[in-house]
């Protein structure tokens, strides 16, 4: 994806939620009949039972997506990689949105190890690297996360890359959900340049539709 400015995070967004907008737009026949907003939560936002790192359960699209604007990756704690980076550049970015994340920006970083990666190890990596509240790090059944990961769009056309986790896709999706809004950019990108295309997102005035 081309980091041109913060207008390209919409109109260059990548992944199966950009086919969910176009099928809202041009619903196959037998979906005529399902609202957009639906048509999306089923296809994309699978309501799996996650668990924080407060050991809280949650459900993923009644608890943490519905009605929100969000800001998701997916990381591991080991990772030794691209996720140190990637965790300390949204660290940057949660300073400069403030007292926003949390309040109506919520950020979430789901683990892509969950066999390794319980409640009290998601709870020192984000201790570690200063998260602060309103960062939900998130496990659950590897199952229930991979249809998550598969959903969500980060994944490779590429069988070998998309099975080695330690090359997992270094993106952001950045979602509005009651607009109907999803895109997708570089989780390395500058911090300034995230936050301004979050907020392009969550102050944005229309009331619906899809870029």
């Amino acid at each position: 994806m081309a980091v041109a400015g913060p207008a390209s995070v919409v109109v260059g967004a990548t992944g199966g939620l950009l086919a969910a907008h176009d099928l809202s737009n041009h619903p196959p026949r037998g979906f005529q009949r399902i609202p957009p907003r639906e048509l999306i939560q089923r296809r994309h936002l699978p309501n799996v039972e996650l668990m924080t790192q407060d050991g809280k359960k949650v459900r993923f699209y009644d608890n943490l997506v519905k009605d929100k604007m969000v800001v998701i990756n997916f990381m591991y704690a080991h990772c030794q990689g691209i996720c140190p980076t990637m965790t300390a550049n949204l660290v940057r970015v949660q300073k400069i949105l403030h007292d926003r994340i949390g309040h109506d920006i919520f950020m979430y970083s789901i683990t892509l190890k969950p066999e390794e990666d319980t409640p009290q190890v998601l709870k020192e990596y984000a201790g570690m690297h200063g998260a602060g509240p309103g960062w939900l790090f998130l496990t659950g059944k590897p199952a229930d996360i991979e249809l998550l990961r598969r959903s969500l769009g980060f994944s490779s056309i590429d069988p070998d890359e998309d099975a080695d986790k330690s090359t997992h896709i270094g993106m952001l999706r950045i979602g509005n959900e009651p607009m109907l809004r999803w895109s997708a950019c570089p989780s390395q990108a500058r911090a300034q340049w995230i936050a301004t295309s979050i907020l392009t997102e969550a102050d944005n005035p229309l009331k619906g539709g899809i870029s």
